[in-house]
């Protein structure tokens, strides 16, 4: 890492970055890699994690969280060395710019950690834009996206936004074009879910029943379909999740949870990828708002948002 001696100015770049969920998930079996393919609709949504960027003269990589953040945090083991995404993503730009500096990265965190949102993605998005412009690398969205697939299959959606459909291990992304508006409520839990653990589950689960499962190659046209129309009583009818009875097994109050949202007025619900945040479906932004107060009532930790919402984007580039 070339770190700039001498007259140094610090620069500060701020860039957000939305979590996602996954309206529709069909898991292949287990590969002899140890992955496994995918095919799912991935939809961006107006909850977003902040990443401020700041050169510095030490030509190290820093990372901490703001206390802005909205999340609680107690007891929530957010790792700050190199084994956290966004410092990853800051170590492959320094990698493929040449006029990279020190850098600190303050995240501001708003989308659930271990929620299956991609809130981790979301940061390292933020990052390698942040730090992108930081740098004057010049590197097109397309570019940018290659790196991000080095990071995780989330990462490049989260570059992306909007609406897109994940195939092979959920990276190889191709957007679908939906204006239209839908609205949900986040549920989220006091506890994470490893995804490789929900994975496992699932595989074991499937040896119990020995079930035959084939390669997802494409998803439902109609999931697609009621998107495009923002019809959510359609897309009631074809939400579908295969970690869902996974991580329903490893946290049963998942049940409870989705059974609540629906008594309460929820069109339909669906735990998010790999969970344990729940997202339930709501007829209009004031049937959400309402929802997630009821919710709330209820003692649970509820958010209405809409989407699709834009990918990661700079909303600040300030000279200190």
């Amino acid at each position: 890492m070339n770190a700039v001696r001498g007259r140094f100015a610090a620069r500060t770049v701020r860039v957000k970055a939305p979590g996602k969920i996954n309206v529709s998930l069909d898991v292949g079996p287990l590969r002899a890699d140890g992955y496994h393919s995918v095919a799912s609709v991935y939809l961006a949504v107006s909850l977003y994690e902040e990443v401020a960027a700041t050169s510095t003269d030490t030509g190290d990589i820093t990372v901490s969280i703001s206390p802005a953040s909205t999340l609680n945090l107690d007891g929530v083991d957010i790792p700050l060395d190199e084994r956290n995404l966004a410092y990853k993503a800051a170590a492959i730009m320094a990698d493929v710019s040449e006029h990279s500096t020190g850098v600190h990265l303050e995240i501001t965190k708003r989308v659930p950690v271990a929620g299956g949102m991609g809130g981790g993605s979301a940061d390292a998005a933020a990052t390698l834009l942040a730090c992108d412009a930081l740098w004057n690398s010049g590197l097109s969205r397309d570019e940018l996206a290659h790196l991000a697939a080095e990071l995780g299959a989330d990462v490049p959606f989260s570059l992306l936004g909007g609406t897109a459909v994940g195939l092979g291990l959920g990276d190889e992304l191709s957007p679908a074009l939906v204006k239209a508006q839908t609205d949900w409520v986040l549920v989220a839990a006091d506890y994470g879910l490893p995804t490789p653990e929900v994975y496992r589950t699932l595989d074991r689960l499937r040896a119990a029943e020995e079930a035959v499962v084939g390669e997802p190659t494409a998803v439902d046209p109609l999931i697609l379909q009621a998107l495009r129309g923002g019809d959510a009583d359609a897309l009631s009818r074809v939400l579908v999740n295969d970690l869902q009875r996974a991580s329903i097994e490893l946290a049963p109050g998942l049940r409870d949870t989705l059974g609540l949202g629906e008594s309460l007025g929820a069109i339909a619900g669906i735990v998010s990828g790999s969970g344990p945040t729940v997202a339930l479906l709501a007829h209009s932004p004031a049937a959400a708002e309402g929802l997630a107060e009821d919710l709330r009532h209820h003692g649970l930790e509820a958010l209405a948002v809409h989407g699709p919402v834009h990918g990661a984007r700079i909303i600040s580039d300030t000279l200190l």
